[in-house]
């Protein structure tokens, strides 16, 4: 190998990559699967799913078409309930047209036990400054959370509760005034769009927080983590995170950290395939 063909090697490679960051791994999904255990789950509910999907970003780089396709991979799995954290549509977009198409799509997802959503900051629309999504959301059947908690019962009696709270970066989110409402004990889902609002609140009984946002970084280096942090998602970017409070021993409380499925500004992904996280709640023996 001569000298010349070594010096064109790194510029092929950063070709080859570039390639694969911008038009092979967006267009990438997988599913993660997780199992949640917890000794305040009713014994009714062990065993259940929830799936959770987040930041499509549609109309500007993420097309209806594909949507229809992740509707149908969500169906594939056989949820029980369905959580969307935030971010329905991109607002760079800025199309109104043909955004109400979505509502069939939405409607199709099938979860016995509910879906369950909350705003992100692009369903706002930025420039528009209203919250674009939630009609959309709400006509998909949908149930749209904003600083509230939903009881989901089963026929026997056993139930959980589903807060959500509004965008923290262009809403009024009320952490405190939501969660200081559940009961100490019990199964408490938690979805907020902002992975971040996790800071401070490990002392309540939250068994799983749900939230997106980040997009994993959407540049992720093994050795160097995400590139990209954005406001209210720079602490936890990607996965499962964990706290303890000496209030609540062997209760922890957990975050889950969704890579989302779309991308905003630059359609380009490393290290963070689009994702849709599936988690199995389990009944765990009391300590």
């Amino acid at each position: 190998m001569d000298s010349s063909t070594i010096a064109w090697l790194p510029v092929a490679a950063a070709a080859l990559l570039g390639g694969y960051s911008f038009l092979v791994e967006p267009r990438r999904r997988i599913v993660t699967r997780h199992e949640i255990r917890s000794p305040e789950l009713p014994a009714g509910f062990d065993g259940k799913k929830i799936v959770q999907f987040s930041d499509t970003h549609l109309l500007h780089y993420h097309s209806l078409k594909r949507f229809e396709k992740l509707v149908e991979t969500i169906n594939s799995l056989e949820p029980d309930l369905v959580a969307f954290t935030g971010d329905l549509f991109d607002a760079a977009s800025k199309r109104t047209e043909g955004d109400a198409a979505v509502c069939p799509l939405l409607r199709r997802i099938r979860a016995p036990l509910g879906k369950f959503a909350v705003y992100g900051n692009h369903d706002f629309g930025y420039e528009r400054r209203v919250r674009t999504a939630g009609a959309y959301l709400t006509e998909g059947g949908f149930d749209v959370l904003v600083n509230e908690t939903r009881a989901v019962s089963l026929p026997n009696g056993d139930s959980i509760t589903v807060s959500g709270l509004d965008d923290y970066v262009l809403g009024k989110p009320d952490p405190r005034g939501v969660l200081s409402k559940l009961p100490e004990r019990g199964f408490h889902l938690l979805l907020a769009h902002e992975p971040d609002a996790a800071v401070g609140l490990g002392a309540y009984p939250v068994a799983l927080q749900l939230s997106g946002h980040s997009h994993g970084g959407q540049v992720y280096v093994p050795g160097v983590g995400a590139i990209i942090r954005t406001e209210f998602g720079k602490k936890y970017v990607r996965g499962m995170y964990s706290f303890s409070s000496p209030s609540r021993p062997g209760r922890p409380y957990r975050l889950y950290v969704n890579r989302g499925i779309g991308t905003t500004r630059l359609n380009v992904r490393f290290g963070n395939v689009p994702e849709i996280a599936v988690f199995t709640l389990r009944r765990a023996p009391s300590e």
